[in-house]
């Protein structure tokens, strides 16, 4: 039995979707379901017998403690957290709620919880913290990549939060040994993602026939990480991670972010041609920068290749024509997920 948190979100529910596609050990996931939190991304595991879903917050100790002794989970995976930088900036306390206060309450649950376990249990459990790689701060393009014993120097008020937590779950193990391992991922992009981020964004705008909002210059550099890899990364992460250790996931996919809009533009046009002269590329717009925008994030995987034979296996160009075909046949999806809050969020957001 694996405990998942934040399974209704994007990542989490991905992750999900993977290991039922290869195992059968039983899953229960919990989500807050706040406004990236969908049950319709776990809609097609509706009356499976091994997949459980219970709606609850990581900050409620009772429950969380009732939850792990009945259920008696020997790993843990903690997706949960408030994950938007542009949320962040317009209101941080949700994040240092969720994301710091939240991982330390849900800590000490897990923590009571492995204590109580016979000795046998303790030597097998593990509690897997997912990261980002923002907790490191930002680039100049002649710059190395990150790698795990890079200092964290967060910038935004989202990242600032996620390195407190990192910071949370590793004097956990420090103190109390407990078994805790941090995973620090790229950027993700694929199926069920919230379209706040700039790959669905960017797709829903432009079959909408609606601007597409680009920060600046457009010229930031992020790696980009197909969601199914970053989950395969994250199981061989929970069997053969050492306790105590970093693993940072990317792909090496680096661009910029004005690239990356082209890119879906022509794919796009391939698939679904525009209506309009001059095609999908006419929908961009250039808008007034996002406060304190990192410049680039830039991953190195070497540690997780080489201690545990990870290596991404779809490539940028390929996880982006899926990710856009997912998009066009789950309309109804994104009809659910676009509606009257989503609607005041971009108003407010890029007007």
């Amino acid at each position: 039995m694996i405990l998942v948190t934040g399974g209704a979100g994007f990542i989490g529910s991905n992750f999900i979707h993977n290991w039922f596609s290869h195992s059968e050990e039983p899953i229960i996931t919990i989500d807050k379901l706040t406004y990236a939190g969908n049950l319709g991304n776990l809609e097609n595991l509706k009356g499976k017998s091994n997949f459980k879903f219970v709606k609850a917050d990581i900050s409620n100790k009772e429950t969380i403690k009732k939850l792990l002794k009945d259920e008696k989970p020997r790993a843990v995976i903690n997706f949960a957290a408030e994950s938007h930088v542009d949320r962040s900036i317009l209101s941080p306390r949700p994040f240092f709620e969720t994301n710091v206060m939240g991982t330390l309450d849900f800590l000490d649950s897990c923590k009571e919880y492995w204590e109580e376990m016979l000795e046998s249990e303790r030597k097998e459990f593990v509690f897997l913290h997912i990261s980002t790689d923002e907790v490191y701060g930002s680039l100049k393009k002649a710059e190395d990549s990150f790698v795990e014993e890079n200092k964290l120097k967060p910038n935004s008020p989202y990242a600032a939060s996620k390195a407190s937590s990192d910071h949370i779950v590793r004097s956990y193990y420090k103190t109390y040994n407990f078994p805790s391992i941090i995973s620090n991922c790229s950027n993700n992009f694929g199926p069920f993602q919230y379209p706040e981020k700039l790959i669905p964004l960017t797709i829903l705008n432009l079959i909408l026939g609606k601007k597409v909002p680009v920060y600046g210059d457009g010229k930031q550099i992020r790696d980009w990480l197909y969601v199914t890899d970053h989950c395969l990364a994250l199981e061989l992460i929970l069997e053969k991670g050492k306790a105590g250790q970093v693993y940072n996931v990317g792909a090496n996919n680096e661009r910029e972010n004005i690239d990356v809009i082209k890119t879906i533009c022509n794919k796009l046009e391939k698939i679904l041609p525009s209506k309009s002269n001059g095609g999908y590329a006419k929908q961009i717009e250039f808008i007034e920068d996002r406060l304190g925008h990192d410049q680039r994030y830039s991953i190195d995987s070497q540690k997780i290749q080489n201690e545990l034979g990870w290596k991404s296996q779809t490539s940028f160009n390929l996880g982006l024509e899926q990710t856009i075909n997912w998009y066009i046949k789950n309309s109804e999806w994104l009809k659910n997920i676009t509606n009257t809050d989503y609607k005041e969020w971009i108003l407010k957001q890029y007007s």
